[in-house]
């Protein structure tokens, strides 16, 4: 089933933000510096978690139609008639 890109993105970009919040005022940064540099992070974070969940939404959707393609092949030829010697 494949993850829903907007949430999994949002969560990554929070967690990113404020862990990079976190880390750049412990390096003894202003205020203003440290939520500059968040923001930016967690954009950044955001477009690349977006284009991964993308891509393996892509790889699972793919896997899911080859599968019922196989499936659907395997009962159609199951079904057909075979051709004997008497036919």
């Amino acid at each position: 089933m494949p993850f829903n890109v907007k949430k999994v993105s949002l969560n990554f970009a929070v967690i990113s933000f404020f862990s990079l919040s976190i880390i750049a005022s412990i390096c003894g940064l202003s205020t203003f510096v440290c939520c500059k540099r968040a923001v930016i992070g967690a954009f950044i974070v955001y477009i690349i978690t977006n284009l991964t969940i993308r891509l393996i939404n892509l790889v699972l959707v793919d896997a899911m139609i080859s599968k019922e393609i196989d499936k659907m092949q395997n009962y159609n030829s199951a079904r057909s008639p075979r051709k004997g010697i008497g036919n």
